[in-house]
């Protein structure tokens, strides 16, 4: 949070994050402010901007705390609007002798206002692409006519947008040493869902470094925090990484 308040006012494009929750809350001896970030969130978002924050809730004597819940409300209640709230569909390794076994994680997306920046992902194959559109509404006098929103002659398209549940396998054999890791495709997906190239991306809970390579590989810029010293150093790595493959690939 101190080095967020270096950081100017409406500087930063989108977040994307994915902090430690509940009992993880003292993570390698640290810990952090999530009201006081969550302020600082909102003052160095640009009008338009979003934030996706990843989180889930730990389950404590039986119940689940729904931190996540209040973490949302409390977005809200500093001036973003819940754009969307998505769920991470993956496998999960836990399972429960009297409930059902847990495998996804929430995905709120923030934004200043009205995002200014949306390019939905369209890979659901429509079931009905190629047919011919139509439809009717019902009058104001009962009888149905034609939806006058449909051109004649137009097509369903071949794929749609996705729906709000992503199924995304988690990383398979990490070798980052951080144990809890996202998929790149994960920030990948947002990243390339909510800005530009070239747009500014923040992770104030970097850990392994996944959101800096993911920005690396779409071509975006980024900021990263990391207070574990051995996680920082293996995001540097993992993030100057890509960058040298990337240079490779152009030439």
């Amino acid at each position: 949070m101190e080095l967020m308040k270096e950081i100017p006012d409406r500087m930063v494009d989108i977040t994307v994050t994915s902090p430690p929750y509940d009992n993880l809350r003292t993570y390698s001896g640290f810990s952090f402010n999530f009201e006081g970030i969550a302020r600082e969130l909102f003052r160095i978002t640009k009008d338009g901007g979003v934030i996706v924050w990843i989180v889930n809730d730990a389950t404590v004597n039986g119940s689940e705390t729904g931190t996540s819940f209040r973490q949302a409300l409390y977005f809200k209640s500093v001036g973003f609007n819940l754009h969307d709230t998505m769920i991470w569909e993956k496998i999960s390794p836990f399972s429960h002798k009297n409930r059902y076994i847990p495998s996804y994680e929430y995905m709120f997306v923030f934004s200043k206002g009205r995002p200014k920046t949306v390019n939905l992902i369209r890979d659901r194959k429509n079931k009905y692409g190629g047919v011919k559109e139509h439809g009717t509404q019902r009058s104001a006098d009962g009888s149905l006519i034609p939806r006058p929103s449909i051109k004649k002659g137009t097509r369903v398209k071949e794929y749609g947008a996705r729906t709000n549940v992503w199924n995304i396998p988690g990383e398979r054999n990490n070798k980052t040493g951080h144990p809890a890791v996202f998929p790149e495709r994960l920030a990948v997906d947002h990243i390339r869902s909510w800005s530009n190239k070239g747009d500014l991306v923040m992770d104030p809970f970097m850990g392994s470094g996944t959101t800096g390579v993911a920005c690396v590989n779409t071509g975006r810029k980024f900021i990263g925090f990391e207070l574990d010293e051995k996680y920082f150093n293996i995001a540097k790595e993992r993030i100057m990484e890509a960058e040298t493959n990337k240079m490779s690939d152009c030439s």
